[in-house]
């Protein structure tokens, strides 16, 4: 009965996960023409998508730090859930672009709590099964982008501007009523009091700051090319609106599989940082090559491969910022981690579009080659202590058979 539970647990934690972030996505790919659309300028489109990643820069920590303190994670799934449907909800209520500002402000805020999401769902594992844990949660995140994404001119087309940010907030409602259905963490977190000095050794972890700092470079690259520049590119090149749909499939679909087969496949026969330097090669290298591409079906390849290349390095990063660290400092620890990585993701595009308007759109793919090839050569500099934690794990997954 108890296992039976705690299956159950899994699956409606992972329904609550996916409302949450197909109810962020699902007006992702109309947003910048939708703000054009009530007048807003490209400064101001620029502002509003950097709010996103602002606010989860601000307060993503502090959460992390405020739900360690309090040793809960629940009030939080739910406040996150419930501020995504007032962010979805602001947007079609609104022709203000002041609140359109302050709607996305919110779905930064909502999205900070992802933080206590991935620690709550770690928790109903056993640390040897916590990188497959994160490439199961990390599937059902890149599920919902892909079909939010996938619908979204779709429902445009046929009921109008406002219609996404209606059924994200009215999914939104629904999984506000379905995370209160989420069970509290199953494992026994340590009740001896936690203080602030403890919480700040967490921050000086060596091996969550490295994987802050990598994060920073794979968030920053998604964010500038499948959504951020790849569909303006793909215009560019000739392509129509009607071949957006296309571009996301090949990018979205591979991506989705690899976040499967990082944790599952990759990390046990490879080991965690060999596959993050192949998956950081492989991205460098297909980046690279997108400003010579001219034809939809060879863009539509690379992305492909390029997609799966990245699917294997987020759920890695999930579970490495976290699998060092004691459970009752866990939520800090992925506060950390995902405030540093959100400053990828307002920084790096906002760096390659001033590069993009200088000197061409090829400009902003190179740099975020550059970047990878930047995060690669990081990992050689570590190399001693990356050969130190592979085989770590190694010895550890031969204590657990």
């Amino acid at each position: 009965m108890k296992s039976l539970q705690r299956i159950q647990n899994k699956y409606v934690f992972l329904a609550v996960s996916f409302i949450f972030w197909f109810s962020h996505f699902i007006y992702i790919p109309v947003l910048s023409p939708y703000i054009e659309f009530k007048g807003g300028q490209y400064a101001f489109i620029g502002l509003v998508l950097g709010s996103y990643g602002f606010m989860q820069f601000l307060f993503r920590l502090p959460m992390g730090i405020v739900s360690d303190l309090l040793k809960v994670r629940k009030p939080f799934i739910t406040f996150g859930m419930l501020v995504s449907a007032l962010s979805c909800l602001a947007f079609a209520w609104t022709d203000s672009l002041g609140w359109i500002l302050l709607a996305r402000s919110f779905a930064g805020l909502a999205a900070s709590a992802w933080v206590v999401f991935t620690v709550l769902y770690s928790s109903y594992f056993t640390d040897q099964h916590i990188h497959r844990a994160m490439g199961t949660i990390s599937f059902v995140v890149v599920l919902a982008q892909f079909l939010g994404m996938s619908v979204s001119g779709l429902i445009v087309d046929t009921w109008g501007w406002t219609a996404p940010f209606w059924i994200g907030g009215t999914m939104g409602i629904v999984g506000v009523l379905l995370s209160l259905l989420v069970a509290e963490s199953t494992e026994e977190i340590p009740r001896e009091p936690v203080n602030l000095q403890d919480l700040a050794s967490v921050i000086r972890e060596p091996m969550l700051l490295k994987v802050s700092l990598l994060s920073i470079s794979a968030h920053g690259i998604i964010f500038t090319t499948m959504f951020g520049f790849v569909p303006t590119y793909a215009l560019h090149i000739g392509l129509k609106a009607s071949d957006t749909g296309f571009i996301v499939c090949s990018f979205m679909i591979p991506h989705a599989v690899a976040t499967l087969l990082s944790g599952g496949w990759f990390a046990p026969k490879l080991g965690e940082w060999k596959t993050l330097q192949l998956a950081f090669g492989a991205t460098a290298l297909f980046t690279l090559i997108i400003p010579f591409i001219e034809t939809k079906v060879l863009l539509c390849v690379i992305l492909g491969l390029n997609g799966f290349s990245m699917g294997l390095l987020f759920p890695l990063f999930l579970g490495m910022a976290i699998e060092s660290i004691s459970p009752e400092k866990r939520a800090t620890a992925m506060g950390l981690y995902q405030a540093v990585y959100a400053i990828g993701m307002f920084i790096v595009p906002l760096i390659a579009g001033i590069l993009n308007f200088s000197l061409g759109i090829e400009a902003g793919f190179y740099f975020s080659g550059l970047l990878a090839l930047t995060a690669l050569f990081l990992m050689v500099i570590w190399n001693p202590a990356l050969r130190k934690k592979e085989t770590d794990y190694t010895w550890q997954r031969k204590q657990v058979k």
